[in-house]
C-alpha cells in the first residue's frame, strides 16, 4: 500500500507539482553563469527530456518528453503570454507517433522536427523522416514531410535550419564518411537540394550527430561518439566558418558543459544569448538502499541517468 501512494505521489508530483514556483524556473532572460537543470522538477524530471527548441520570440517552447525507455515520445508545448506561462500540453499533431527534435525556423513560421510516423501513406514505413508544421492563425498545421531528396527509407534525425533555409541533419547513407555523419541540403528557390556530407573538418569515422547550425550558418555545435579527445559517452564539439566559408576543426567544448556520459541536442536561444543543450548524467547514491521506498526514490529522482536539458550563458563557451 505504501508503494502504490508513493507511486500516486510521483504521479502527481511530475504533471502537477510546485507548477507555480516551477514556472519562475523558465525565465528565458537568465544568463546562468554556471551550468544548470533548466527548469528542474517542472521540465526536467525523473523521465526522458530532451532537445528543446525555442521561438525567435521567446513565446513558446517546444521540448521531447518520453517514458524511460522512450519508447514514447512526443512534443511539448509551453506559451507564455505577458509574463506569464501557460500548462505544459502535448502539440496537436503529436502524441501518435514518435516525434522528436524539434526546430523553430529563424523567422518562427515553421517547425521541424523527426518522426516514425508514415510517410506518404505508406503504413509499411516506421523510418524517421523530416516533417515540418506551418503556423496558420497561431496554430500549427498538419505536418507534412520533406522530399525524397531529403527524406530515404533510412533514418533523418535532428532537422537544423539557417536563415536562408539551408537544412542540417543527421543521417548514416551511401556517401557518407563515417558510421553517422551530418549533412546538408541547400534550399533555393523553395526547393531543397540533393543533401552531401560535411567535410572531414566535422565527420569522421565515428559517429557525428545532433548538429545545430547557428542563423549565420558560421556556426555549428554538433555531438560526437569515439574520439580521441571524447570525455566519455559522447562530447559536444563545435565548428566555426573561415573568411572563405570553410569549416574550420571541430574542437571539444570541454568540461564546463561535456561530461562522462553523453551529452548531445545543443541549441542556441540566439535573441537571449544562452546555449540549451541534453545530458544523460547522473548524480551518484549516497550511502546504502534500505528500503523499497528508498529505492523507488532513488530510481525516480531526476539525475537518474534519464535525459535532462541544462542550460548556461552562451559566452562562457568561449567560442574562439
Amino acid at each position: 500500500m505504501k508503494i502504490r501512494m508513493l507511486y500516486l505521489f510521483v504521479l502527481i508530483y511530475l504533471s502537477n507539482g510546485c507548477t507555480t514556483e516551477n514556472k519562475r524556473m523558465l525565465d528565458l532572460e537568465i544568463n546562468p553563469e554556471q551550468l544548470e537543470v533548466f527548469g528542474q522538477d517542472y521540465i526536467s524530471t525523473p523521465l526522458y527530456e530532451r532537445d528543446i527548441a525555442i521561438s525567435p520570440e521567446g513565446d513558446q517552447l517546444v521540448y521531447t518528453l518520453g517514458n524511460y525507455q522512450q519508447t514514447v515520445r512526443s512534443l511539448v508545448s509551453l506559451k507564455r503570454k505577458g509574463d506569464k506561462w501557460g500548462d505544459k500540453e502535448i502539440l496537436a499533431f503529436s502524441g501518435k507517433y514518435n516525434d522528436i527534435e524539434p526546430f523553430f525556423a529563424t523567422d518562427g513560421s515553421k517547425l521541424f522536427f523527426a518522426s516514425n510516423r508514415p510517410i506518404d501513406e505508406d503504413s509499411t514505413r516506421t523510418d524517421y523522416n523530416i516533417w515540418y508544421s506551418e503556423l496558420i492563425n497561431g496554430e500549427w498545421n498538419k505536418p507534412r514531410a520533406l522530399d525524397t531528396l531529403v527524406n530515404s527509407h533510412g533514418d533523418e534525425f535532428y532537422p537544423s535550419v539557417s536563415a536562408n533555409g539551408n537544412l542540417y541533419f543527421t543521417a548514416t547513407r551511401t556517401g557518407g564518411v563515417g558510421r553517422e555523419d551530418i549533412f546538408v541540403s541547400n534550399f533555393s528557390e523553395g526547393v531543397y537540394s540533393a543533401p552531401f556530407p560535411l567535410d572531414s573538418t566535422i565527420n569522421t569515422k565515428v559517429y557525428e550527430f545532433n548538429a545545430y547550425i547557428n542563423p549565420n550558418e558560421d556556426l555549428l555545435i554538433f555531438s560526437s561518439y569515439g574520439r580521441d579527445d571524447d570525455l566519455g559517452g559522447g562530447d559536444l564539439y563545435y565548428s566555426k566558418k573561415d573568411k572563405t566559408g570553410k569549416w574550420g576543426d571541430s574542437k571539444n567544448l570541454g568540461d564546463i558543459v561535456n561530461s562522462d556520459k553523453l551529452d548531445y541536442c545543443p541549441f542556441i536561444d540566439i535573441p537571449r544569448n544562452n546555449f540549451y543543450f541534453t545530458s544523460d548524467r547522473s548524480r551518484p547514491m549516497e550511502g546504502r538502499i534500505n528500503t523499497v521506498n528508498e529505492l523507488v526514490m532513488e530510481a525516480n529522482k531526476i539525475m537518474n541517468g534519464m535525459g535532462n536539458i541544462y542550460r548556461i550563458h552562451l559566452d562562457k563557451l568561449n567560442l574562439n
